[in-house]
């Protein structure tokens, strides 16, 4: 492959079809930083909101290590892999220990960061001071698996030592960063997965229309060889583990004068297995059982109600029940918190939780 030839016809894509996006109209590395962390498992369209939040309230490596982690899980309430916001806590701390912000700037101070890995550290690098490392992301493997036709899985150990060798091989080292947004760029807009989402602009057309008039064409042996539409290759993903969990919401409403009359309580506690799903998130006290849900005896709650959901993460799959119990007198519940039903917004709360309140706001009492 001729690199010089094939830059610039990806950079004359690139010029012409980029999105604007606040992370790439800046070299702050903080921003930088804290966009890639937010991108990891989520979609643009998605985590813009959840950037553009982040940056208003911390607008600095300094103001967010000074934040309470449990304001940093509000915020990210909703983006799911919460060990992603902790780390991000904790790197923002690091930096400021360790005197390097506003933030570092080697290589092995970014990699240093919890939750920075070896793309994130390259992203970081190459965005914010155009340093010669490269930024390997989803649609990155796909381009390269394609541009070099490679029938490997791209994300075993093995595998990932060979893309970064082909990476290497391919980087513009003079223009890192350009180089780097440019081919994500190209990934996530044009030679997109074979069935593409919604939200990838040009990524309505099929591979069969795409591929024939594609800029890189003419340096894609997954074309040439006809293997494009099945690149890349993953390996087999691991078995889904089904677990049942049984919730108990409870609604309490005094009758002390001194309350509002429509005023009512519930009890809510913390997930505290650092092992666990959602770590350092509130719920409603919550059983989990080894049965089959046909297995429970199914009683409604005293003059309450009943809600059921599935709920899927990337390795289990969730069947929750919700007991509604309208009591006379709240439980005492070791580590559950008494709070106005009103309050529940403030505390981070675990999607699944989300879907419920969602549900019973629409129902009713």
């Amino acid at each position: 492959m001729h690199n010089s030839i094939f830059y610039s016809h990806l950079y004359r894509w690139y010029e012409s079809n980029r999105r604007i996006l606040p992370w790439r109209e800046t070299k702050d590395a903080y921003c930088i930083w804290l966009s890639e962390v937010i991108l990891q498992q989520t979609r643009v369209a998605q985590g813009m909101a959840y950037y553009m939040r982040f940056v208003e309230r911390w607008p600095t490596v300094e103001a967010l290590a000074s934040a309470d982690e449990a304001e940093v899980l509000r915020e990210w309430q909703g983006l799911g892999y919460y060990s992603r916001a902790r780390n991000l806590h904790k790197a923002a701390k690091m930096v400021v220990e360790r005197g390097w912000s506003p933030f570092p700037a080697r290589f092995e101070e970014i990699r240093s960061l919890p939750g920075v890995g070896e793309y994130t550290a390259g992203a970081i690098a190459s965005f914010a001071y155009n340093a010669p490392y490269a930024a390997m992301d989803g649609n990155v493997y796909r381009v390269l698996a394609r541009l070099f036709d490679i029938d490997e899985a791209f994300d075993t150990t093995a595998g990932k030592k060979r893309f970064r060798a082909l990476m290497e091989e391919l980087l513009d080292k003079e223009h890192a960063r350009l180089f780097n947004s440019a081919i994500m760029e190209f990934g996530a807009l044009y030679c997109t997965p074979s069935h593409a989402r919604s939200d990838d602009v040009q990524g309505t057309k099929g591979l069969e229309e795409k591929c024939p008039v594609c800029p890189l064409v003419d340096f894609c042996l997954g074309h040439a060889h006809g293997t494009a539409e099945l690149l890349p290759v993953r390996k087999p993903r691991p078995q889904v583990r089904d677990r049942w969990f049984t919730y108990h919401v409870y609604v309490y409403q005094p009758s002390e004068v001194s309350y509002q009359p429509s005023e009512l309580f519930t009890i809510i506690r913390r997930r505290e297995n650092p092992k666990d799903i959602w770590y350092h998130l509130y719920e409603f006290p919550c059983e989990e059982m080894s049965h089959e849900p046909s297995a429970i005896s199914h009683q409604p709650s005293a003059g309450g109600n009943q809600l059921s959901f599935t709920h899927v993460l990337s390795h289990q799959r969730l069947h929750a029940r919700f007991l509604i119990h309208r009591v006379e007198r709240l439980p005492e519940i070791e580590g559950g918190i008494v709070i106005p039903w009103s309050e529940l917004d403030q505390y981070a709360l675990s999607r699944l939780t989300l879907r419920a309140l969602d549900t019973m706001g629409h129902k009713g009492w």
